[in-house]
């Protein structure tokens, strides 16, 4: 109901960062070039909210720590390996895992690049037989991932500052 709004055409919202490949429709200004830093998975914790259920990661470098919610299925995904679970059948990330793998890559680096709207986004890069591959991903997904490869988790140095306010 573009009525409900001061903006007739709309909320003034900037659109999120694209994440098909090749889509252009979107004309979204890249980051600036920032220096990565490597962090590690300080805390997983399970939160009561009055929404229900929510898993918290916290990343941290030593000094500054950010946090990002993520689902229970991403949860239980980074859990397992943090565990050394081993489930009785694959799990999603797993298989990934062995399908990378199988193709001759591995998970060279993950990083938290951006931050929209207060949601976090990740990149997944991956070394392949071709060269260096970038693939968008949620965060979660690319914790999970990278605790699989025992691969670093890198965030922006923006992020990590904005993060840590």
């Amino acid at each position: 109901m573009p009525e409900e709004f001061e903006n007739p055409e709309g909320p003034d919202l900037e659109l999120p960062p694209s994440f098909l490949w090749g889509d252009s429709s979107i004309d979204r200004p890249l980051p600036e070039t920032s220096v990565l830093v490597e962090v590690s998975i300080q805390e997983l914790s399970r939160e009561v909210t009055q929404y229900g259920d929510a898993f918290r990661v916290i990343l941290t470098d030593g000094i500054r720590q950010m946090s990002i919610l993520v689902g229970p299925f991403e949860s239980q995904a980074i859990l397992h390996v943090l565990k050394q679970a081993i489930p009785d059948r694959p799990m999603t990330h797993d298989l990934l895992k062995s399908v990378i793998q199988r193709f001759g890559g591995s998970v060279k680096r993950v990083v938290i690049d951006d931050l929209h709207n207060s949601t976090y986004y990740a990149k997944i890069y991956l070394d392949t037989l071709e060269g260096e591959v970038e693939i968008d991903s949620r965060p979660s997904d690319a914790i999970a991932i990278a605790v699989r490869f025992d691969a670093p988790i890198m965030v922006s140095e923006d992020i990590l500052e904005i993060a840590d306010e």
